[in-house]
């Protein structure tokens, strides 16, 4: 069993035609995923790395069955593409794309929950499950198949975490990018689920970072009804008091959202929590060998 996505994944790419599009569409393929289809308007009957491309989605769904869509079209133009591809029957979103205005997101989240659809994103790395499929960016390298489960808010830190854990001679089950703004569409409560009932996931990491209460909401989700060990880290202890840092929502307002809070508050939940990234693969072994004990 895996999370959200697996081998009958059928990904159609908006905006397939361009840099980003090309180049992450190849490597999706590479990963095992099927790329079935792109969508760029004007350049139907043309293709892409073998990967035919259509003017429309509705097009790409009718002709190759596609379920899933991998977002890469630009800011302004995101709301539509996500539109039209849950107009078309898309399910799941993979919303790559930055800078996506925040009452564009609102709109985008609403109606794609109205219509039953799922959005990963925005400003998100995307989901990958080894062996099975890779919708997004998250480099091939870092994969290895096993029983550990990721979910993250920083898209370069789920990386090197990534990583770590298959250095040390683990593997992960499905790693889920859910974007650094304000308006995600999928968080830590709703993604945790599906891990929890996941057979195939053990142990579980849960990476953070200061602004919004996201982590606090997930820690209640834990302590509440989580079953399996899990691993935290929180970026931005060392932030200064006050100062906005990095992504969209990594936002501070009336001491809410700080590193200190969040901390406490997977602590309380029985988290494990690394206070460096290097930390976490380590712990997740251990974590890991008691999850099946």
């Amino acid at each position: 069993m895996t999370v959200l996505v697996d081998r009958a994944t059928r990904v159609v790419v908006q905006g397939i035609t361009g840099h980003q599009g090309t180049v992450h569409a190849r490597q999706m393929r590479e990963f095992g995923t099927s790329v079935v289809a792109g969508v760029t308007p004007g350049k139907g009957g043309s293709a892409v790395e073998g990967v035919p491309v259509y003017d429309a989605v509705q097009e790409a769904v009718d002709a190759t069955g596609a379920n899933a869509s991998c977002i890469f079209v630009p800011a302004p133009f995101a709301k539509d593409a996500l539109i039209e591809a849950v107009d078309a029957g898309i399910r799941l979103a993979v919303v790559v794309t930055e800078h996506i205005p925040f009452h564009d997101m609102l709109v985008m989240y609403h109606y794609a929950r109205g219509k039953g659809a799922r959005i990963i994103g925005p400003n998100c790395p995307g989901i990958a499950s080894p062996g099975n499929s890779k919708v997004g960016i998250i480099p091939n390298v870092v994969f290895r198949p096993g029983r550990v489960g990721v979910i993250s808010r920083s898209g370069t830190l789920t990386y090197e975490i990534v990583n770590g854990i298959k250095e040390v001679g683990l593997g992960q089950s499905t790693c889920i990018g859910l974007g650094g703004d304000p308006v995600v569409g999928t968080s830590f409560v709703d993604a945790l689920p599906f891990f929890e009932s996941d057979p195939d996931t053990d142990a579980l990491v849960m990476v953070g970072e200061i602004g919004g209460t996201a982590e606090e909401d997930g820690a209640e989700f834990i302590h509440q009804h989580f079953s399996k060990p899990v691993v935290a880290y929180i970026a931005g202890r060392s932030a200064p008091p006050g100062k906005r840092m990095g992504h969209a929502g990594a936002i501070i307002t009336r001491g809410k959202g700080t590193a200190e809070s969040k901390v406490a508050a997977l602590e309380a939940a029985g988290v494990e929590v690394a206070r460096f990234p290097y930390e976490i693969p380590a712990m997740v072994a251990e974590a890991a060998r008691r999850g099946r004990r």
